[in-house]
């Protein structure tokens, strides 16, 4: 049995499977029928489906658990200390798309986050950890969500800068901390942080600047462009396996240093990572996998979700439009489908898939699939914005067509940035604040 409203697509396994039996076909197999019974609206936990079968969204509960998720863990998260403003960011992220005010945190946060501030630039995971760009993008975002004068004010940007200057590498790329590897997360959590905190381009002493680079960005579009493989995904690092996180870092680091209608054709070859991420997506399930052969997964929905918004603009959006792009080149349905049936826990939360546990992380990253699922992003004329940065911050957002979309209109998101993740007017704060405190 089958819910009314739902197309044979999300209900039946594909017309034509892989014959060969492998470890890899037996998880797909097992996975897909994990997923069948929540997709048919069949599951007995589900209910309050609309006239498209598809489940509501469990606001109340998921803003529930995201209040838990910021206050005491079990001793057994202690494995996660190094992680500390990844969960404060998780939380923030999800409240802000589920319309809660991430204002009345500010105190705690600041007060969270000033410890793990080194002096000599950037933040660590923890108290007395070295300062590493993934903790310190956290910790960046997680302040610009709070807001205010402190919280605005508590980074040293003076020591950030120099720091990041420590950690550019000769060859473009960014080391994510003084000694550690290089990688595209390294790259897009650089970016992010210099452009929010508008940081001076200029590289301070370090082993980049030794070898001949002036700023921050010099040889960076070039690192990211040997990152695209022979599939034409984007890897870690060139010469590494293509995957969707990774994508997505590059794809948004090269959206902040320019116009992605520009730089996106420079430095990637477009067609192929069209057909790489468009592979990521298949029936029945319609959520995305992160590379090939792989199993579905919630937290794709914005890793290789996230991908569309900005690839769509590169082909469609242009600067001064007064309408964002209709066309889609991902099924917004499947993703939607997925995650409202497939990934929501039954007491809040979202998690992976059926059978996998609800988590911050996913929490957050599904809900950003989702929020990207129910709006169009695209960009606007910039020259009201400021220069260096200007693309960045010309971006809006427009809700999907009421008539177009499978979710009740309750459901609906708050959208995020889609290069930043966090909401517009947080993004725009930090730089503003950011520009009429400029560095002596």
């Amino acid at each position: 049995m089958t819910r009314p409203g739902i197309p044979v697509i999300f209900t039946q396994p594909p017309a034509i499977c892989d014959p060969l039996d492998t470890e890899t076909t037996d998880l797909q197999t097992s996975t897909r029928e994990k997923c069948l019974p929540f997709l048919k609206g069949t599951h007995s936990s589900q209910s309050d489906h609309n006239e498209h079968g598809v489940p509501a969204l469990k606001r109340d509960l998921h803003v529930a658990y995201l209040y838990d998720s910021l206050e005491d863990y079990p001793a057994g998260f202690v494995a996660m200390d190094a992680s500390r403003p990844w969960m404060v960011y998780w939380g923030l992220a999800g409240f802000a798309m589920l319309g809660e005010d991430t204002s009345i945190f500010r105190d705690r946060v600041i007060a969270t986050l000033r410890p793990m501030q080194n002096p000599s630039g950037g933040f660590g995971g923890g108290h007395g950890q070295t300062s590493h760009l993934a903790g310190s993008y956290a910790a960046v975002l997680s302040l610009a969500m709070v807001g205010g004068e402190e919280a605005l004010g508590l980074v040293d940007r003076h020591a950030m800068w120099q720091w990041l200057s420590r950690v550019k590498q000769p060859d473009g790329g960014f080391r994510v901390c003084e000694g550690g590897e290089e990688d595209v997360r390294g790259a897009y959590c650089a970016m992010t942080i210099i452009s929010l905190l508008d940081l001076p381009l200029t590289l301070a002493d370090g082993e980049a600047r030794e070898a001949g680079l002036e700023t921050l960005t010099n040889g960076l579009p070039q690192y990211l462009s040997r990152c695209q493989t022979f599939e034409g995904g984007i890897s870690g690092s060139p010469g590494s396996e293509a995957h969707g996180a990774y994508a997505f870092c590059a794809l948004a680091c090269l959206a902040i240093m320019g116009p992605p209608e520009d730089v996106f054709p420079r430095h990637m070859d477009i067609s192929m990572l069209v057909s790489w991420l468009s592979a990521r997506q298949s029936a029945p399930e319609g959520g995305l996998s992160g590379r090939t052969n792989k199993l579905v997964d919630g937290c794709y929905s914005h890793w290789v979700g996230g991908c569309w918004p900005l690839l769509e603009s590169s082909l469609d959006g242009k600067p001064g439009s007064t309408e964002p792009p209709v066309n889609s080149l991902f099924s917004r349905e499947g993703l939607t489908r997925y995650i409202l049936a497939c990934c929501q826990g039954n007491d809040g939360g979202l998690r992976d898939k059926p059978g996998k546990h609800v988590d911050s992380y996913h929490t957050c990253y599904v809900l950003a699939g989702l929020s990207a699922a129910q709006h169009h992003h695209y960009r606007t004329d910039s020259s009201t914005v400021s220069e260096g940065f200007s693309s960045a911050f010309s971006w809006k957002s427009s809700p999907s067509h009421a008539e177009d979309s499978v979710f009740s209109e309750g459901d609906r998101l708050a959208p995020l940035h889609p290069l930043y993740l966090i909401p517009h007017k947080d993004a725009e704060k930090m730089r503003r604040w950011s520009e009429d405190h400029p560095l002596a």
